[in-house]
């Protein structure tokens, strides 16, 4: 059987985009993904690029690989639909970041001070002049800064496509276990010098079937995604207080509760906002669970009423349009960075994973990671 030289798991945007970075860089390159219809994160995110969020050194760098260095133009995503030769749906929005009623919006405001495009305060009227199906009764003001945005799953699939013809190689099969000489699933053991784990909040279970305990975590989150509709929304609306970090950051502290399936370190939380792609369709959500069995089942009917709930506070047109409850896991690590490279005294096994802001950061950071595996660049990422 032939041996690879690396071997890719996930096939959403963090493993296809990998995977083509390194096939294009000269390896021999196996995807493996386990559905032929993507169920991942990827195909239910909002498809948002926060360019602007950066906070430290570190994540303004990211952010601005992907950024020119001369206005808010996004460089790298118009460069990245020449070359992937597909049309990922980019553009520029305006973002609506909400406060609440209850919320003081100069204090909110505050909280992004730090960012390398810090957003503006808007008064109520202003923020309804930008959004019209928004419900003044329900914000104090919102907050709104230039967004980009992509289809995320067309994005995924573009690059895949360009993977397989640079020469790469792809199956649909489920990984069952990861070995020091590649992989076993469902279908057949596959051989390579080297694997790289991209799947996302399936990394932890997956890297716990080699023996290795690895500081990753996921919730599971839930969305109503609806089909097109005659309703327009002209902005990306998000609430400017996002609960979903702080309930990231407070799960990891208990690292056993991690180590059995079955425990919810913390009630879930939902994060009301909506994102209408060019096709007339809608996201709406988000709830996030923190379950430590990825494989848990919720109620999709009370998760469906308490979005739909949520969504009529903020967007009340939203409310009642026909649409579909989904559920994906999504992987984020201790400290909001992800965690990427060689896992130590595992030398073939390595990690690209736990993104936050993932999007914006994971083109240039694929990049990075095959540049430096070809020893192109042997800075460290």
């Amino acid at each position: 059987m032939k041996t690879y030289d690396w071997i890719v798991v996930g096939g959403g945007i963090a493993g296809a985009a990998l995977a083509y970075e390194l096939v294009k860089t000269g390896f021999s390159v196996l995807l493996l993904e386990q559905y032929s219809t993507p169920q991942n994160a990827t195909r239910y995110s909002y498809g948002g690029l926060a360019y602007w969020s950066g906070t430290t050194p570190l994540t303004r760098q990211l952010c601005e690989d992907a950024m020119s260095t001369t206005g808010y133009a996004y460089a790298r995503y118009h460069i990245l639909s020449q070359e992937l030769d597909a049309d990922i749906q980019f553009r520029e929005l305006d973002l609506l970041l909400t406060i609440s009623a209850t919320s003081d919006p100069e204090a909110t405001a505050a909280l992004y001070n730090d960012c390398a495009i810090p957003p503006r305060l808007l008064s109520v009227q202003e923020a309804c002049e930008l959004e019209p199906l928004l419900n003044r009764e329900a914000i104090s003001g919102a907050l709104t800064v230039k967004h980009g945005h992509i289809h995320p799953e067309k994005t995924a699939q573009a690059y895949i496509q360009a993977f397989l013809r640079a020469g790469g190689e792809m199956q649909i099969t489920q990984v069952l276990q990861v070995l020091k000489d590649g992989v076993k699933t469902t279908t057949a053991t596959f051989h390579s010098a080297k694997v790289v784990i991209c799947a996302g909040g399936l990394s932890r279970q997956l890297l716990k079937s080699a023996g290795i305990p690895i500081k990753l975590y996921f919730t599971h989150a839930e969305i109503i995604e609806t089909p097109p509709v005659d309703v327009q929304l002209r902005t990306l609306v998000m609430p400017a207080n996002v609960q979903r970090f702080q309930l990231e950051a407070e799960s990891t502290q208990v690292e056993k509760l991690w180590n059995q399936p079955g425990n919810e370190p913390l009630p879930p939380i939902l994060d009301a906002g909506a994102i209408q792609f060019q096709d007339g369709s809608f996201r709406i959500g988000q709830i996030s669970r923190v379950l430590t069995d990825p494989h848990a089942k919720v109620n999709s009917e009370v998760s469906e009423k308490w979005l739909r709930k949520s969504i009529k506070q903020i967007l009340p047109t939203l409310e009642n349009l026909p649409g579909t409850w989904y559920h994906c896991l999504v992987a984020f690590s201790s400290d909001r960075l992800p965690l990427i490279g060689t896992i130590p005294e595992f030398e073939s096994i390595h990690l690209f994973s736990g993104f936050s802001n993932p999007l914006v950061i994971i083109p240039p950071l694929a990049k990075r990671f095959a540049n430096f595996a070809s020893g192109k660049n042997p800075q460290r990422i």
